[in-house]
């Protein structure tokens, strides 16, 4: 198994999942993609390095992107070589780097116009890489990148934040926060008062009008070639409704969707990937 396909089979994402509907050669293509997002996102993560570490090992990522991968660094020269096959802009790769580097020292987003730059590159920019290897043509699958990856990041911002606040971390604008008079150290006692529903129904609501946008943009072409992302669309809306019709209970639930309900999403829309494959 290569490097790639063992670090995607230990993550058992739901975007690991939804590449099942690819024709081999692309999920291929796309497992590689998965693992640098992931290695990138991990390294972020681990705590067991010192921050400086952390640092010097994300900034060779990006020398690798932009000038040569490190020697005997099997996964930075599929990443280059699969840059390189695809033609695509390496600007989206460093800007998910960029993203990455941005969390070693995390800040807080006063406005929605702040954090929206952070999740162009942790989310829109990993969107139209996967553009790009599911073979769409049509530019409008950029704007549909962007729509579902506000929509899919956002969701996790929602989901995981007791896990972001234990990393220093709060993502939320603070002018959310300040719209239905909390602050900071009222989430820090993880109470899910009266206020907070209303701020996390506020987000949901922001999520979904995220959602009705990528329905809008979604190039009619492409909705073959995009059968992955429609499938996390559907898995993401339902994440989204299993919050919020259990009253947002975020600090105290790790929210998952049942295997039945990924399935379900992979066959409704396994008629299009077929076309697909057909087309190709």
């Amino acid at each position: 198994m290569s490097e790639a396909a063992e670090i995607t089979r230990r993550a058992k994402s739901n975007l690991a999942f939804a590449l099942r509907i690819l024709p081999t050669r692309q999920r291929r293509d796309t497992i590689v993609f998965y693992a640098f997002c992931r290695t990138l996102d991990d390294l972020a993560d681990d705590d067991t390095l010192p921050l400086t570490e952390r640092r010097v090992r994300l900034a060779q990522w990006r020398d690798a992107l932009t000038s040569a991968p490190a020697e005997g660094a099997s996964l930075q020269r599929s990443v280059v070589e699969l840059q390189q096959r695809h033609r695509i802009p390496v600007g989206l790769l460093t800007a998910v780097v960029d993203g990455c580097l941005a969390d070693l020292e995390p800040r807080r987003f006063a406005t929605w116009n702040e954090l929206d730059p952070y999740i162009g590159q942790v989310a829109c920019a990993v969107g139209r890489v996967s553009a790009h290897l599911y073979g769409c043509k049509d530019p409008a699958a950029d704007a549909y990148a962007d729509a579902l990856g506000r929509a899919l990041q956002l969701t996790n911002i929602l989901r995981d934040i007791g896990e972001d606040l234990d990393r220093g971390r709060l993502y939320l604008p603070l002018e959310d926060l300040e719209r239905f008079g909390l602050d900071e150290a009222d989430l820090a006692r993880r109470e899910a008062s009266p206020a907070f529903l209303r701020l996390m129904e506020f987000e949901a609501d922001r999520v979904e009008a995220f959602h009705r946008e990528a329905r809008a943009v979604l190039p009619a072409s492409d909705r073959p070639a995009l059968a992955p992302a429609l499938v996390m669309a559907d898995i993401y809306t339902s994440l989204l409704a299993r919050m919020r019709n259990d009253g947002f209970r975020v600090f105290r639930t790790r929210y998952r969707v049942p295997s039945a309900t990924k399935f379900a999403a992979l066959a409704r829309h396994l008629p299009f990937a077929l076309r697909a494959r057909l087309r190709g």
